[in-house]
């Protein structure tokens, strides 16, 4: 009789033998202890290479490790999906992006997006090539909507890219071309919801980016250090911010007949906004006069419902994942998650696919995640979402678990290392509960991880008596493989997330793909 494996996701819990600002190794974590102790245990890359991004130098992201995990394949993603298609100049010959041109000539190109080179959402080089080669196909004028990020770069580290977008575009304008920075504000703040969890952030930035609606500034350099000293945030929670002329009238509110793109290759967080502008029938705010504009996202964000409806790079066509091949061996999943990551046990670990493969077969279960800043709430839904998850486990009417606890990643974002040492904390509450449960049906658990961020919460400093700066981007370090409740040896090698799969159908005794890449144990 198989036995069930429950697969347990701590986002953001990446392992390190540096204990500065380690959220990770600082905690009290009795749970992963005995676990790393007692159990066959290794570590496996998450970043880079291993989960399809152009390098090594490339942290991974939840996004690409849930497909990695889900599909047992590397396939290229985002940032390496986009610089071959920048590279190969094939974006340039794509229908959308000459349809994009040829309507905004005598109007205006509006770019959308998340300004850094944190190659987690975007990429401030796709942005620099496309208003270059805007310029030479005839736009004359060019209109840059900038989000800050301080989130998967230095926390106020924006600045830097204004700078350098400011430095690029101003040898770029002349008398047959101006293009300019004309509003902005924080990603966490305006625009870059996901999930549906916030719908006023993308109402503020909807209001901001194509009404001109905000405060009023002479420059995004002023912008950003205003709101700094007015409100001691950092960059990913500036507010909105309107650049305007000489007479106080907004420099780039967008208009019927110009071309929109959002430049952010990353899904999750363009999706709502793909929707303000392409949805007829839309009343998840009022967008006031909705221009008529092209629109277009970087990438196709979600392929099950086409969002947007025009898009500049294919993405990759993910197939043979887990979930496809449970429901042709007939067997019941269930998968939980709070909002904030309910869509990466769902969409992304399906292979960017929304829709069930099997409405009997799948169980989905949505925690609401409360609408807080995370570092006032660091436990978040682990609770309850244990609670559910520990019932569904006793009930032993599906052969397959998997869970994401988000806690390691979104308090971690935050860049407060006494809220993210209790989000940790509270997720190793919660595997001692779990176990308990896989005690008594008899199932394996296994613990991983999708990526590091709570493992490095603190910049490093130059120098012992430097000032300590809070780092808030994901880490480059591997992440934790677990297996409790089975006696089982893991070979020796370089492994990833795409292993995953493959040891998970190897613990269930079923065929294992032959595109899959092989598993952990022997």
């Amino acid at each position: 009789m198989q036995k069930p494996v429950v697969l347990v996701v701590m986002d953001g819990v990446g392992i390190s033998e540096n204990n500065y600002g380690n959220a990770v190794n600082n905690a009290y974590t009795p749970t992963l202890d005995y676990l790393f102790k007692n159990c066959p245990h290794t570590l496996i890359k998450a970043s880079g290479l291993a989960v399809g991004l152009p390098s090594d130098g490339d942290m991974g992201n939840s996004e690409v490790g849930h497909n990695a995990i889900g599909c047992g394949q590397i396939y290229s993603q985002g940032a390496k999906l986009v610089n071959e298609s920048i590279e190969s100049k094939e974006i340039y010959k794509s229908e959308t992006w000459k349809k994009l041109i040829d309507n905004a000539k005598g109007h205006t190109l509006h770019f959308i997006g998340l300004l850094s080179d944190g190659n987690v959402h975007s990429h401030i080089n796709h942005l620099k090539s496309m208003i270059e080669e805007a310029k030479k196909e005839g736009i004359t004028k060019v209109r840059v909507h900038a989000l800050m990020d301080g989130r998967d770069v230095p926390e106020t580290s924006g600045l830097t890219y204004i700078d350098d977008l400011e430095k690029f575009m101003s040898e770029l304008n002349d008398d047959s071309f101006d293009a300019r920075i004309a509003s902005g504000g924080g990603r966490m703040y305006i625009t870059m919801d996901r999930y549906e969890s916030n719908w006023d952030m993308v109402k503020r930035g909807w209001e901001t980016h194509v009404h001109g609606v905000g405060r009023h500034f002479k420059s995004a350099t002023e912008a950003i250090v205003t709101y700094r000293e007015e409100l001691n945030v950092n960059d990913q929670d500036l507010h909105e911010f309107v650049i305007v002329d000489d007479n106080d009238l907004p420099i780039g509110k967008i208009e019927d007949h110009d071309s929109v793109i959002l430049f952010n290759f990353r899904g999750d967080r363009a999706i709502e906004l793909s929707k303000a502008f392409d949805y007829d029938d839309f009343n998840c705010f009022d967008r006031g006069y909705r221009p008529d504009v092209m629109y277009a996202g970087m990438l196709e964000y979600d392929g099950d419902l086409h969002i947007p409806s025009n898009y500049l790079v294919n993405p990759p066509s993910i197939k043979e994942t887990m979930s496809e091949y449970f429901v042709k061996n007939n067997i019941k999943t269930y998968a939980i998650s709070e909002t904030q990551k309910f869509g990466h046990v769902t969409y992304f670990w399906n292979g960017n696919r929304s829709e069930k493969f099997s409405e009997e077969l799948e169980t989905w279960v949505e925690v609401k995640s409360d609408v807080v800043p995370f570092e006032q709430r660091p436990w978040m839904k682990s609770a309850e979402i244990t609670d559910l998850l520990v019932e569904a486990i006793l009930k032993n009417e599906n052969l397959f678990y998997r869970i994401n606890y988000p806690n390691g990643d979104m308090v971690g974002h935050t860049g407060n290392y006494e809220a993210t040492i209790i989000g940790v904390e509270a997720v190793d509450l919660c595997l001692k509960r779990i176990m308990k449960a896989c005690d008594e049906v008899g199932a394996t658990l296994i613990i991983t991880a999708d990526h590091g961020n709570a493992d490095e919460m603190y910049e490093k400093r130059k120098k012992e008596d430097d000032p300590i700066k809070p780092k808030t981007s994901h880490t480059l370090n591997k992440v934790p493989f677990i297996i409790y409740n089975r006696d089982v040896e893991l070979k020796e090698g370089d492994f990833g997330l795409s292993n995953i799969a493959a040891t998970v159908f190897k613990l269930l005794d079923l065929d294992i793909p032959e595109a899959w890449n092989e598993s952990m144990i022997k």
